[in-house]
């Protein structure tokens, strides 16, 4: 079976894929900007919602690492002829992720102030951040229902009914935000930041609801689990598991910069959220040609098709990258107008300018990582990929920022050590694609 991986058919995927995969940086870059701008402590509210937003991000990415997983098998069957085979599979996935997600909120709601005292918040930070958690967790089985939804479909070759899902959760979260937080006069009461997590939690049931309709209506996937259990689980929980190890090491890159950013204050912690999400969003951005790789890859992996899958490799490397300069030159034509949507605090706003650039410098770095990320996931080389984020953190990030920190470089040190980090994930990426497949398309 041919796969098309012209520059058309890849867009046709990367673009939506693009578009569905900035859903939940949009829910805490809207949270942020409207809290961050709301009349009474804006610079506390915010620093919450940067405090919340990587904790809750931790969750996501270690148990919505199913729609990796999920994707990976899927594609692999797709590119094989035998979708038949595993079309119980998603099903019983889907029902072990959210059965997980329950057990983890009820684990952490209430040890909710000690979770963020970890993160050196206090006083009004620490309300702030527990009354926004305890909200905004509600919404977690939904979001993580829904990413496994995407991972079915992004296995199936199907980016365009997450994209429409992804629409409409952001769309209803902008327009749930200003209301909720900033109330209508004379009909509902302001509610500040607790709004801000009511909307986040409302867009996630909403996104789970058209998930549960656009899978039941247009593929012959069925969402009720049936037992006993499809044997390809015993691969799936694999992968999860070590992409769940993965995930604690990326999670500690977050951590170690979220507490640091704390403990300098809280303007810092304010900027290191602006930075951060604005980080997020590239990240996401990129991820629609990450997904592109990972569909394909495994399609292509499951077909044996090892030259084609070269030159996909070599079409996203340049595709990547075009799209990391753009970030990285629309980010410089608009740095100072950027930081202002987010706050009008002076002393917020130098700390962010200071590390902004930083940030836009490291895009095209950023879609080489993210790009060979999504192959190797698509290529199910989960154990890779875990043993490369454990040696670029621990090996990489933590010594480096900790040893500009004893400079005093404060968050310009933080994404110095960031980009290094991203380097370290990257490059031995590129070199073990290039010896596995290499040998194989020569052969073949």
């Amino acid at each position: 079976m041919q796969t098309n991986i012209s520059f058309k058919n890849i867009n046709k995927l990367a673009i939506p894929a693009l578009i569905s995969g900035v859903s939940e940086p949009i829910l805490s870059l809207t949270d942020a900007a409207i809290v961050g701008n709301i009349p009474n402590n804006a610079t506390e509210s915010l620093a919450a919602v940067g405090i919340v937003t990587t904790f809750i991000s931790m969750l996501i990415w270690v148990l919505g690492q199913t729609r990796s997983a999920i994707s990976s098998i899927v594609s692999q069957y797709v590119g094989a002829n035998n979708l038949e085979k595993i079309k119980n599979l998603p099903a019983q996935a889907i029902f072990i992720i959210t059965s997980l997600s329950i057990i983890i909120i009820l684990s952490t709601y209430p040890f909710a102030k000690h979770i963020f005292q970890l993160y050196n918040a206090t006083n009004l930070i620490l309300d702030y951040s527990v009354d926004y958690y305890k909200i905004r967790v509600l919404g977690f089985p939904f979001t993580l229902f829904t990413i496994a939804i995407f991972g079915v479909f992004r296995g199936l070759q199907n980016t365009y009914y997450p994209m429409v899902i992804a629409i409409i959760g952001a769309a209803s979260n902008i327009v749930l935000d200003v209301v909720l937080v900033y109330g209508i006069s004379g009909y509902l009461e302001p509610m500040n930041i607790k709004g801000a997590a009511y909307a986040s939690v409302m867009a996630q049931i909403l996104m789970a609801g058209f998930s549960t309709y656009f899978i039941l209506k247009k593929t012959n996937i069925p969402l009720k689990p049936s037992f006993p259990f499809h044997p390809e689980i015993k691969r799936f929980i694999g992968m999860i598991l070590n992409l769940f190890i993965r995930t604690i090491a990326l999670n500690v890159t977050l951590y170690f910069a979220s507490a640091k950013a704390t403990s300098y204050g809280a303007e810092y912690i304010a900027a290191y959220t602006i930075a951060i999400n604005l980080w997020f969003l590239g990240a996401f951005i990129v991820d629609g040609y990450a997904s592109a790789g990972n569909i394909l890859s495994g399609k292509l992996f499951g077909a044996k098709a090892y030259s084609t899958l070269i030159a996909l490799s070599n079409k996203l490397i340049k595709y990547g990258l075009i799209v990391g300069v753009i970030i990285g030159l629309v980010g410089a034509l608009f740095y100072y107008p950027i930081g202002m949507i987010f706050t009008k605090e002076p002393e917020v706003l130098e700390a962010f300018y200071n590390v902004f650039w930083i940030v836009l410098v490291m895009q095209p770095l950023c879609t080489l990582a993210f790009i060979f990320d999504g192959i190797f996931k698509g290529l199910g080389e989960m154990k890779y990929l875990r043993n490369v984020l454990l040696f670029s953190t621990f090996l990489i990030f933590v010594p480096i920022l900790f040893w500009l920190d004893g400079f005093d470089y404060k968050l310009q040190g933080m994404f110095i050590a960031i980009t290094f980090w991203i380097i370290a994930r990257g490059v031995p990426l590129i070199i073990k694609f290039r010896q596995m497949f290499m040998p194989l398309a020569q052969n073949s």
